[in-house]
């Protein structure tokens, strides 16, 4: 995959996707592509938050440990990022990331993602706003996983 390339996934993410293209290209040139073969993680759950990762290529699953085992809670595809929360709230991994078939990540180094919130505002308020539809997400699966309890 060439910078081009990536520049255009880059694009199709909510939180870049207002940007422009020289500042996606540089996103893209100081992001280190990571590459995962099929059952292997991106980090586990409790390990400390260092990076956001973009998927650029495959699907992941998004696991959480509970007392009757891992649950999965959701998939990540082309477009979708994860890591965020840990690096924002600077608390450990909610989740561990799990690749379900080959997976190409950008990897943002914790450093270069406050950089970017610092000089491209718009860049926070889109990550504010997808933190929001997320929530949102939880609060929906909790109130139907309680009414379904309740029944």
């Amino acid at each position: 995959m060439n910078l081009n390339e990536e520049v255009e996934i880059l694009k199709g993410v909510p939180i870049f996707a207002k940007m422009e293209p020289a500042k996606l290209k540089l996103i893209a040139f100081t992001g280190e592509r990571m590459n995962y073969a099929e059952g292997q993680e991106l980090f586990h759950q409790g390990d400390p938050g260092d990076a956001m990762y973009v998927i650029l290529a495959g699907i992941a699953d998004v696991v959480i440990e509970s007392p009757s085992g891992p649950i999965t809670v959701a998939q990540l595809k082309k477009n979708n990022f994860v890591g965020d929360m840990a690096i924002l709230g600077d608390v450990p991994r909610t989740a561990t990331i799990k690749a379900v078939e080959p997976l190409t990540t950008l990897r943002i180094s914790k450093d270069m993602f406050y950089r970017l919130v610092t000089e491209f505002p718009q860049m926070a308020i889109e990550m504010m706003r997808e933190l929001a539809h997320r929530l949102e997400d939880t609060n929906q699966k909790l109130r139907a996983a309680t009414t379904n309890r309740a029944a």
